[in-house]
């Protein structure tokens, strides 16, 4: 009989308390909603917590771009572009491609180079081609456009390219740079050095003979270098110079870091490619059954590169054409257009 009397007295309180709380939905809502401020609260924080984690994969998109192209070791391939280099009925673009496909070994490369556009035009280009791309973020400056040779937009592309290949470092990731106006007719890496203590590894525009020797004219348009402390202080060094080197571009300040003796204050192991396997306009390979990369150097407009690369692929197809005792009689096209740039 108690127990009966107590059931009774919950359920009247219970009813009372679902007709009071209805009550007050009723007569005042706003004040029904803040009964459930935790639930909100709970809501909001998810919420920002999912604005946070938007922003977070916004940040980390470079990080996502590069273990996609990545080798097993942590090495990729970086080539940057712009509009100037897609357009064109037959673009700066396609002819470094061009280079992959007819090349020696190399197709499959491409499966670990990844493009880096400065604009809207050359990303959505690369997407279109079903490359490996990432849109890299200039400040506002726009960087579409030709930028002739030592011009002062070019000098600035050269520097936040500077940054952009610094910030790859930091991030753990060994690279191989190339210009997009490099045709890569063999594999590169049976030649280049894979051994971890090798720091630099980088083309040259005059070949000493020494591969050792500072006295190398270097070339930023190629070389392969390992993500370590040393590497990632050479290129916050090398960035430190840009307010200070006005009218230089990257290049020409690494190689005055090289002669006031940065590499050996840094320890650094460097080696200087050989024109012989990594060649170019300034001077040709003596032997074209080795030659692994042509690169389009010492010329200064992309219409006369494009003109001199184009030569330069038809040379590479006559040469695979060639029976073997007739190759010795090769010789590639005079890189004429590229001459005639430095006339206007």
């Amino acid at each position: 009989m108690e127990y009966q009397k107590n059931l009774y007295s919950v359920t009247v309180v219970l009813i009372l308390l679902i007709v009071g709380v209805l009550y007050i939905f009723v007569s005042n809502p706003e004040k029904g909603r803040q009964l459930f401020s935790p639930f909100q609260k709970s809501q909001c924080q998810q919420t920002q917590i999912s604005k946070t984690f938007n922003m977070t994969i916004k940040r980390d998109e470079l990080d996502e771009a590069l273990a996609k192209a990545s080798t097993q070791d942590k090495t990729v391939i970086i080539a940057i572009i712009n509009k100037a280099y897609v357009e064109g009925d037959k673009s700066m673009l396609d002819l470094f491609l061009d280079g992959f496909w007819l090349g020696d070994d190399t197709r499959t490369l491409t499966d670990h180079l990844l493009m880096v556009a400065v604009d809207q035009t050359s990303y959505e280009r690369c997407k279109f081609l079903r490359l490996h791309c990432y849109k890299l973020e200039t400040d506002g400056v726009e960087f579409g456009g030709e930028k002739l040779y030592m011009s002062s937009d070019f000098l600035k592309m050269m520097w936040r390219r500077t940054l952009f290949l610094g910030e790859v470092l930091k991030r753990g990731y060994n690279f191989i740079f190339t210009d997009t106006d490099v045709l890569w007719l063999r594999d590169p890496f049976p030649r280049l050095s894979l051994n971890e203590t090798m720091d630099l590894q980088i083309s040259t525009d005059e070949f000493s003979g020494d591969p050792w020797s500072e006295s190398n004219t270097i070339n930023t348009g190629f070389y392969m270098i390992r993500s370590n402390k040393k590497t990632i202080t050479l290129f916050e060094k090398l960035y430190e110079k840009k307010d200070n080197s006005t009218g230089m571009k990257e290049q020409d300040v690494l190689q005055r870091l090289i002669h006031d003796g940065l590499f050996r204050e840094l320890g650094l192991r460097v080696r200087f490619l050989d024109t012989l396997y990594f060649s170019g306009f300034c001077e040709n390979s003596r032997d074209v059954s080795v030659v692994i990369t042509f690169h389009a150097n010492c010329c200064r407009s992309i219409t006369a590169k494009v003109a001199d690369l184009t030569a330069a692929i038809h040379d590479w197809k006559r040469f695979r054409s060639l029976s073997t005792n007739e190759t010795a009689r090769f010789h590639w096209s005079d890189h004429v257009a590229c001459v005639d740039s430095w006339k206007h």
